[in-house]
């Protein structure tokens, strides 16, 4: 169980004024915002992501969830920005090019970040450009999002485009994407959900909970 509970319960019910205001006291008080991240919201957002797993919770809960978790973020990244606290690693994620959608990727960013993963979220409609630039600034993976069957295909344009970086994996995942078109593909990994994203990028990246 997480060292402050009543933060983490009021993650898990998606209370996000209970969030902002805890974490605004544990500010004001001085507290360890690194140990904060790590000993209370990021498990309240791991349990989460193992109950949607479970279908215990479904994608209301898990939204709303992750809404009160992205407020406590927005309070907590800065000071940590000023501090020694290290990330999981980086990682970038964006909606494929000629695909708007975001709900999903939206999703999974928040999600990575609750993990502990510093996040480039590159937006929608997103060329490999996008993903070089993001690459270049230090992400070691790139997860891509697609919710038509007609933007699909250009998720093997983007595995293509890092087939010679050793040090890049590329998941894919999206309503219409399976675990066997992201191996014809040649995608290091494939998210059947937002949890399983998350989990996938622990593997690839040698992190184990």
């Amino acid at each position: 169980m997480a060292k402050n509970v009543e933060l983490f319960e009021a993650i898990m019910k998606g209370n996000r004024n209970k969030v902002v205001e805890i974490i605004q006291k544990s500010i004001d008080t001085k507290e360890d915002m690194g140990k904060v991240l790590d000993e209370s919201m990021i498990p309240a957002m791991r349990e989460m992501g193992d109950r949607f797993s479970r279908n215990e919770v479904y994608v209301p809960e898990m939204l709303i969830a992750a809404r009160a978790m992205q407020a406590g973020l927005g309070l907590v990244e800065p000071i940590l920005a000023n501090t020694d606290h290290k990330s999981l690693g980086k990682v970038c994620i964006g909606t494929v090019k000629g695909d708007l959608h975001d709900i999903g990727k939206n999703l999974v960013a928040i999600m990575l970040k609750g993990a502990g993963y510093e996040v480039d979220d590159c937006g929608v409609n997103c060329d490999v450009a996008k993903f070089t630039a993001s690459v270049d600034n230090g992400a070691k993976v790139i997860l891509c999002s697609a919710l038509l069957t007609t933007t699909m295909p250009y998720m093997k344009d983007i595995v293509g485009a890092f087939k010679s970086r050793s040090d890049v994996k590329v998941v894919i995942g999206g309503a219409p994407v399976t675990n066997d078109y992201a191996k014809s593909i040649g995608a290091h990994g494939y998210g059947c959900d937002a949890n399983d994203a998350v989990k996938v990028v622990d593997k690839l990246l040698g992190k184990s909970f």
